[in-house]
């Protein structure tokens, strides 16, 4: 079961082989939203924005969504997979989506014990408890919804969630034991010290497009892959408790220095660090205690202005495979082996 479930893992979150593809395939979040809005509506599943502005007064007031609770005809609809339950004499339905609905209430899915795959993204849920039957449950999405918290009834073998695209503030709650990927991204997340240090099984966290200003809490030691762009981290703490770690994006952040990194980090090979604010090569030294890091993105940063930029970082880092996504040229090694011995003489 699980191997089933982490084999769809990289579709579900949408991830590619290639880490440092990340930044062309990574929208901003409001184009996002954009494309998604007008596939939409092109499809018509969603109405047209009304052409109207909403009065100033009426737009400071919270909008509480008509109730659209979920129906037999949308059930019949949306239910698909027929698979073998129990001692296999036994049939049921294991997936269900029901995506662009404005579901406000999922209470009939209470029933569907054995549903494995369930899909309520785009819709206006704001309560998720009606799950807590479904005990089998393998996969879960609900992106684009109204949800302020990630808190769930624990469920054994769920393995992949996505949140994105909610309103929501922390990391309470999440205890499911077999949890390998969790995608809380685009919510309002400013901290991740809430987050259960029992998640010994999660092997992928996307945090892209919250509120962070630290890593703070981030205490994973099984985590392989961390998604940090687009926040306001300024610090970087914690890190030492990932040790397994292979690969960290910390693109599009408010870093200007490189302190928090840890020798103990020994699996990380893939860092991103593209649009911050390091503006000393000096810093890059700080990354000598990553013994096996082979790519490094660095542009876009005050100190890839600097004469040299390049050279400099790979005589620092001479293990670099890759700087910026081009790869160390033989001219380049060269360079490095001489500017090496140069240091030795002097």
């Amino acid at each position: 079961m699980e191997g089933g479930g982490l084999r769809a893992e990289e579709e579900f979150l949408g991830y590619e082989e290639g880490e440092d593809d990340e930044e062309e395939k990574a929208l901003s979040e409001e184009e996002e939203e954009k494309q998604v809005r007008r596939r939409a509506g092109a499809a018509g599943l969603v109405p047209p924005p009304p052409s109207s502005a909403i009065s100033p007064l009426l737009g400071c007031l919270p909008q509480v969504p008509a109730a659209c609770p979920l129906t037999e005809e949308m059930l019949k609809e949306g239910l698909s997979l027929l698979c073998k339950i129990g001692n296999g004499l036994a049939h049921a339905y294991v997936k269900f989506e029901a995506k662009y609905k404005d579901l406000t209430d999922i209470s009939l899915l209470e029933r569907f014990i054995h549903l494995r795959y369930v899909d309520l993204s785009e819709n206006k849920l704001q309560d998720l408890s009606p799950l807590s039957s479904l005990t089998h449950l393998l996969w879960l999405k609900v992106d684009g919804n109204l949800l302020t918290s990630a808190h769930m009834q624990e469920l054994p073998y769920l393995q992949i969630i996505s949140f994105a695209h909610n309103r929501i503030e922390n990391m309470e709650g999440i205890t499911h034991p077999h949890l390998a990927s969790l995608s809380l991204k685009g919510n309002k997340i400013q901290t991740a010290l809430g987050l259960n240090q029992a998640l010994y099984s999660l092997r992928i966290l996307e945090l892209r497009g919250n509120k962070l200003e630290s890593t703070a809490g981030l205490y994973l030691p099984k985590l392989k892959n961390l998604y940090l762009a687009q926040n306001a981290i300024r610090r970087l703490e914690g890190l030492e408790a990932l040790e397994q770690l292979s690969s960290l994006h910390l693109r599009d952040n408010e870093l200007e220095t490189l302190d928090g990194f840890s020798s103990s980090m020994k699996c990380l090979q893939y860092l991103n660090l593209r649009n911050n604010g390091i503006s000393s090569l000096q810093e890059v030294a700080k990354l000598q205690v990553l013994p096996m890091l082979q790519a490094l993105v660095l542009m876009d940063n005050p100190c890839s202005d600097e004469t040299n930029y390049q050279q400099e970082v790979l005589v620092q880092l001479p293990h670099l495979k890759r700087l910026d996504k081009e790869p160390k040229r033989q001219e380049e090694e060269k360079e490095i082996e001489v500017s090496l011995q140069g240091d030795v003489t002097e």
